[in-house]
């Protein structure tokens, strides 16, 4: 029987017991600047797949993406272990690390929306700045003409 609820309840409880490890307990210097993000786990509880990001050491350095998958690839079996002691399950799950793209996707689809944003203040000063290009109402007729029985165009109505 299949228990979505219970799963989701061990991610969360995986997601902290890992994070907490990284932060404390596991010394390894690539992990420095890694924030795991999100956890899933399968319903049947035997696989684990943890996000993860990782922070620049400034705000202006670039993550080392590969150093943190090292890190994290050499440390999985003490985080499984962590997370065999801390849930209590009678099968720890395996762990799998995969680097979150959402914040990356986010930054992306901000830009775009700036650059919209940009495009329509140009196409508005540029639609204020316009003038018709023919009559300013080319629906209405002249006032002449409608006393002469003609239309616009000459043609009598």
């Amino acid at each position: 029987m299949v228990d979505t609820a219970r799963a989701a309840r061990m991610a969360k409880r995986i997601s902290s017991i890992v994070a907490s490890a990284i932060g404390t307990e596991i010394k390894d210097p690539r992990l420095a600047h890694v924030t795991i993000t999100d956890a899933r786990v399968t319903n049947d509880l035997h696989d684990a797949t943890l996000f993860y990001t990782v922070m620049g050491e400034s705000i202006d350095a670039e993550p080392d993406y590969e150093a943190a998958a090292a890190g994290l690839a050499k440390a999985t079996g003490i985080l499984r272990s962590k997370v065999g002691a801390g849930t209590g399950v009678r099968f720890t799950p395996t762990l799998t690390f995969v680097l979150d793209t959402v914040p990356d996707s986010a930054r992306h689809m901000e830009e775009l929306v700036a650059r919209a944003r940009a495009n329509d203040e140009m196409v508005a000063r540029q639609a204020q700045e316009a003038t018709p290009a023919g009559d300013v109402d080319p629906y209405r007729a002249r006032e002449d003409d409608i006393e002469n029985g003609t239309g616009k165009d000459g043609s009598v109505e």
